[in-house]
């Protein structure tokens, strides 16, 4: 007799913008196989593509702007909630543009991912493209890590490599390290939904699911 399949991990995901990582995450998540779903997405803007990719999926939405609230802390318990409210097994970052806050991490830390277009440590913050580009590095890339109190200083998940051309400028860099960047996310926040993970230090580390 075949085991039954365990229910997906319930992804919610925020974000700021055009929402490509979100759709990414949509379309892996129509498999089943893929052992994760996206039961709602959240942004600290209206009008975006990005809730409108979610909306077009019927997949729940909700908007915490900054300036909805007195303050930063006020906004942070807000979202805090918000997010809470779907009962996420992850949290995913997809080009969300504010940092987590202590009352969100206090939640959810631990397991919430974010990506960086560079290959963490080096470059954190807006400018990781230009910055490889203006150092005249020859290999940079993307970092998943997962999120804490830093700027895209915590623990690192995975990382892929995308070499700089010599023609480069830094929007066609960035663009290339948005491909794999996308590809970096689908594969390993699918597995982190279908294996369990611990951090150790600054590891994480993964086994199978127990299915007994």
């Amino acid at each position: 007799m075949t085991a039954p399949r365990p229910e997906p991990a319930r992804l919610v995901v925020l974000v700021s913008g055009s929402g490509t990582n979100l759709q990414a995450l949509i379309d892996a998540a129509a498999d089943p196989a893929y052992g994760a779903q996206v039961v709602a997405v959240g942004a600290d803007r209206h009008d975006i593509e990005g809730l409108r990719r979610a909306e077009r999926r019927g997949i729940p939405t909700f908007v915490e702007r900054v300036g909805d609230h007195p303050d930063r802390a006020a906004w942070d318990e807000a979202l805090t909630r918000a997010v809470e409210a779907h009962r996420p097994d992850l949290v995913v970052l997809a080009g969300f543009m504010k940092l987590a806050g202590p009352a969100f991490l206090a939640r959810f830390g631990g397991r919430t991912v974010n990506t960086h277009p560079a290959l963490s440590p080096s470059f954190p913050g807006m400018r990781g493209p230009q910055d490889a580009l203006e150092y005249g590095v020859r290999i940079t890339g993307a970092t998943l890590f997962v999120v804490d109190a830093g700027v895209d200083t915590g623990p690192i998940v995975a990382q892929v490599a995308v070499p700089v051309e010599d023609d480069d400028d830094v929007e066609a860099l960035h663009e290339r390290i948005k491909t794999s960047e996308r590809a970096m996310l689908v594969e390993w926040v699918g597995k982190m939904a279908r294996e369990d993970f611990t951090i150790d230090g600054r590891r994480i580390r993964f086994q199978p699911k127990d299915q007994s």
